[in-house]
């Protein structure tokens, strides 16, 4: 019976001690929130007071990430990091963006100045050695006739000009007549000589003509020679073929100069002119570099590739070079032929509407310009209009400045919008 009363005496104090211990807690919590909100109270009491004489003014504090978020009051963000106070002396004049000089030096802030140049830079082409037009000659007969014997049986054998190509029998009766003429005539008078004037005209040899005048009587097989000097490229005769008056018989090229014919972007004809210089890289000659100049630019333009094509004059006086030859061309253009203000690429931020350079004023002090853009060359772009020759552009951590400058706005706007309440 002693130990059955014991019991629920322990179980109304173990009660009692539970039901302490929750108001206490209780108490404890209320306490605890009572301290916090008065800490607060007075931080906005201290924000909002106007600043002792000699102290700074905060003017707001920003995330310390870089956010575009402030506050009015000290706070921390997500992470627990403290808001960053900006000072009233650290405002930036109106148009400019001031950024601690530290930041910059942290941030690798580089700049460099406007200056004047003139823009050029390498237009990119391909296209293949071909030969230069110029150069090339046929040989043919101005009669009918059938190939005796060639003295010249195989392509890409180089003849000079008055070598002998073949020997041909005439079947012209008209060629026949006017041999005979001549060998009737004696030599030397008016006559004779008009007579063979008209043999030259069909391009019967000299030696041939001088032995028909001394000898008399006609010759039906005379020789054809090689009007130019260069490679025979084509050889449509063969011994004992038949040709009619005009037909070609040998095509000969002088492959000592060579064209370049290269195809270029339609956008980058228009800075291409004659006599521009030009490099040149085969993939067959590793590690060579040939020269060659602008000699024409030709008319059309290739409506499948939208590119246009240029002749480059390439000297091959060695013959090292071969026609058909794949090559890589590039073209020194200039975009103007004055100097114009430049800066690099990188100092550029374009949006798509708006494209703006900011310029160092010294000591952190960054003043954001809107700038009319030119071609480009290279690294560098033409400015049109913004900035004047020597003023110092950022160049490097233009991002950063566009950043500090978008916040400061957002900041500005905010604290006018207070000062108005």
């Amino acid at each position: 019976m002693t130990i059955l009363k014991k019991r629920p005496i322990r179980a109304a104090l173990l009660g009692v001690l539970v039901l302490g211990g929750i108001a206490l807690a209780i108490s404890f919590s209320d306490l605890r929130h009572a301290f916090l909100h008065e800490d607060m109270t007075a931080d906005m009491a201290t924000s909002d007071a106007p600043a002792a004489k000699g102290e700074r003014r905060i003017l707001y504090y920003r995330n310390p990430m870089g956010m575009p978020d402030i506050s009015s009051v000290p706070k921390q963000d997500s992470m627990g990091m403290d808001y960053i106070p900006v000072y009233a002396d650290e405002a930036s004049a109106e148009g400019t963006v001031k950024v601690p000089v530290e930041k910059v030096q942290r941030a690798g802030v580089r700049t460099a100045p406007v200056r004047s140049t003139i823009l050029s830079r390498t237009i990119r082409g391909s296209g293949t050695l071909t030969m230069n037009e110029s150069r090339v000659s046929v040989a043919t007969a101005k009669f009918d006739g059938f190939v005796s014997k060639l003295k010249v049986r195989t392509t890409g054998e180089r003849v000079t000009a008055g070598e002998p190509l073949m020997t041909v029998w005439i079947e012209s009766p008209d060629v026949l007549r006017k041999m005979a003429d001549l060998a009737s005539l004696k030599t030397g008078n008016r006559t004779a000589k008009l007579a063979a004037d008209n043999l030259r005209q069909f391009d019967i040899p000299e030696a041939d003509i001088a032995a028909i005048a001394k000898n008399g009587g006609s010759s039906r097989i005379v020789t054809l020679n090689a009007p130019s000097t260069g490679t025979v490229m084509q050889k449509p005769a063969m011994d004992g073929m038949r040709f009619a008056a005009g037909a070609p018989l040998f095509q000969i090229s002088d492959l000592s100069e060579l064209w370049a014919e290269i195809e270029v972007p339609e956008q980058d004809l228009g800075l291409i002119r004659k006599g521009q210089s030009v490099t040149l890289r085969l993939p067959s000659r590793p590690g060579e570099v040939f020269e060659g100049k602008v000699s024409f630019i030709y008319p059309d333009i290739n409506m499948a590739s939208r590119s246009g094509r240029v002749r480059v004059v390439v000297a091959n006086a060695d013959g090292a070079l071969q026609t058909g030859l794949f090559v890589h061309a590039g073209i020194a253009a200039h975009l103007d032929a004055d100097p114009v203000l430049a800066v690099p690429t990188a100092a550029v931020i374009d949006d798509g509407k708006r494209q703006v350079v900011f310029v160092a004023r010294g000591d952190g002090i960054f003043e954001p310009r809107d700038v009319a853009l030119g071609g480009r060359a290279g690294d560098l772009i033409e400015i049109r209009d913004g900035v004047d020759e020597g003023e110092e552009v950022v160049t490097h951590g233009t991002f950063l400045i566009d950043a500090e400058s978008k916040l400061q706005s957002a900041l500005a706007a905010f604290s006018a919008k207070g000062e108005d309440q």
